[in-house]
């Protein structure tokens, strides 16, 4: 690092103290500007905004690890701007018109209040061991490898700085970031890729995208149907495509750090465009950072470049191939990456306790003292945070495995409740209650489970369910809700029609439904369309 790099850094820095100061000069002290920042951004800030949610320390190590290690296998879970259309055109209109600030909210408002508790305590404890901890932890590294950082240094500095600037910036803050962050990072992360194609390929850029694939052999295709090929074992087929829907219609349609994001729209028309938007960005990962870390495998199989770790392959490419200045430029719109997706967890994270534990049990309460309660709920998360990052720590090579593994026995239960109390109006509350319960326990069971394999006999019965597929038991998961559901649904009251008016497919209002078509246009239709012609090119290119 130049000195020039470490002043562009230094003024980063001040800037955040600057944004931060703004906020807190020009905001209200209210929940809804605290946490849904007023209900007034327009839809770039939405769709920046989600964006930024998504791009953790997660990416910048893990998938380009991931990509490193297994080529374009973990593409499907990056290319799915189509399903953040189906977050905007479908079921954003539900959660507006329901007017919540939480996906538990809606749950209890379709359901009841058990159902509602149960995804709120499922969230938190997903984001203090699986969200948190990890970008601080994964972020540590990436700090270590391109700043030469101590990893404690850096994984405790990035949390207790975002904390800090959520707790006084709260949503707003958030937002503004995004704004500015996600321009950068996505000319910075596109410059790492056209540098690294030119370096690896010793000409142009389909030199480099050839050698690239020369490398990587048959780990390019995204589909692995055939039981000799290598990668079967992790991604059959059948199993990664509907797996990874699953997957991504629980973390974009009703994760709460994503979803929160989209209803902070000042109305529907501004929410589906972010989503749009979004969508468009959402693209871009698969060439940010999983095409880089193939780029940088070829180049450590040519001697070019070193690194000990897959997990330290981005930020090797970061150090080596950036001039002075423009290093320091992409490192800055980095570390605003990782702030902007911790944040993102931090202030949903306090939105969840505050409307869905701390609310009901103190209806009383005015908004500024609900605007506290949230400023402590972040820095009780920011502190369980640091208390988990040695655990994961201690999970060394096998973390990002661990965590697809975690997200693929949590969102099933969820995925299904969502759907079906949506879309089937004859699906009782105790449905959704014991659904969404029973489902958790069952995706908890398998991964209790796995932490104790070595003593569990292969040829018992959970020998045998150990050894299905983690996707194949994601689509088990999901089916196996979907009917516990169906079957509890005959044996229960249903809800009030008054209570499921217009939160459920069938159940909305005439004035409900000309509001939602109102706010379509032209080219809303024509952009989405846009959006899935890419995906489905993007299947057929590396099928």
């Amino acid at each position: 690092m130049a000195t020039l790099d470490w002043i562009i850094l230094l003024l980063f820095f001040l800037g955040l103290v600057g944004v931060a100061l703004y906020v807190l000069k020009h905001k209200k002290d209210n929940t809804s500007d605290y946490f849904l920042s007023g209900r007034s951004e327009t839809w770039l800030a939405v769709g920046t905004a989600i964006f930024a949610a998504n791009i953790g320390s997660e990416h910048l190590v893990g998938l380009a690890g991931a990509g490193a290690e297994s080529g374009m296998a973990m593409a499907h879970w990056e290319m799915q701007g189509w399903m953040i259309l189906v977050l905007g055109w479908v079921f954003v209109p539900f959660y507006a018109h329901s007017k919540v600030f939480t996906m538990p909210e809606f749950l209890y408002k379709r359901f009841n209040k058990n159902t509602s508790s149960t995804l709120s305590i499922i969230t938190l404890i997903s984001y203090v061991l699986t969200k948190v901890s990890v970008t601080a932890f994964t972020g540590g590294i990436f700090l270590q490898t391109v700043l030469g950082i101590n990893f404690w240094y850096g994984a405790i500095g990035l949390v207790l700085l975002t904390g800090i600037f959520t707790v006084l910036g709260g949503m707003k803050g958030i937002m503004l970031v995004s704004v500015i962050q996600t321009p950068i990072l996505i000319i910075g992360a596109l410059t790492i890729l056209i540098l690294g194609l030119l370096k690896v390929g010793g000409g142009g850029l389909l030199d480099g995208w050839n050698a690239v694939l020369l490398h990587i052999g048959e780990n390019r295709h995204l589909i692995h149907a055939n039981p000799s090929d290598p990668l079967y074992a992790k991604f059959p087929g059948i199993g990664v495509i509907f797996g990874a829907a699953i997957i991504g219609f629980w973390y974009w349609c009703t994760d709460q750090h994503i979803v929160q994001r989209a209803l902070s729209a000042k109305d529907l028309n501004n929410a589906r465009k972010g989503t749009i938007l979004a969508g468009f960005l959402k693209i871009l990962p698969v060439f940010m950072f999983l095409i880089p870390g193939m780029i940088a495998a070829a180049l450590k199989a040519k001697g070019q470049l070193m690194f000990d770790t897959n997990d330290q392959a981005y930020g090797s490419l970061v150090t080596s191939l950036l001039p002075m200045g423009v290093k320091g430029v992409v490192i800055v719109g980095f570390i605003a990456a990782l702030m902007t997706s911790l944040a993102a967890h931090f202030n949903s994270s306090a939105t969840l306790f505050t409307i869905d534990f701390y609310k009901p049990h103190h209806p009383k309460a005015t908004e500024h003292r609900l605007v506290w309660v949230g400023r402590i709920a972040t820095i009780t998360v920011v502190f369980l945070g640091l208390i988990w990052i040695p655990i994961m720590k201690g999970l060394g090579s096998v973390l990002y495995e661990y965590l697809q593994n975690v997200q693929s026995l949590i969102a099933p239960a969820i995925a299904a409740v969502f759907l079906l109390g949506v879309f089937n109006r004859k699906i009782t509350p105790k449905a959704g209650e014991w659904g969404l319960l029973i489902g958790f326990l069952v995706g908890m069971f398998r991964l209790t489970s796995m932490i104790f394999r070595s003593s569990i006999p292969p040829d018992s019965l959970m020998g045998q369910m150990l050894a299905i597929n983690w996707l194949f038991f994601c689509l088990f998961l999901f089916f196996f809700t979907m009917a516990l559901m169906v079957v509890i649904s005959f044996f229960t009251p249903r809800a009030g029609e008054e209570q499921l008016q217009g939160i459920t497919y069938f159940s909305q209002s005439p004035d409900q439904i000309a509001e939602t078509k109102a706010s379509w246009s032209y080219w809303d239709i024509v952009t989405s369309a846009v959006v899935v012609a890419v995906c489905v090119l993007f299947y057929i290119y590396f099928w």
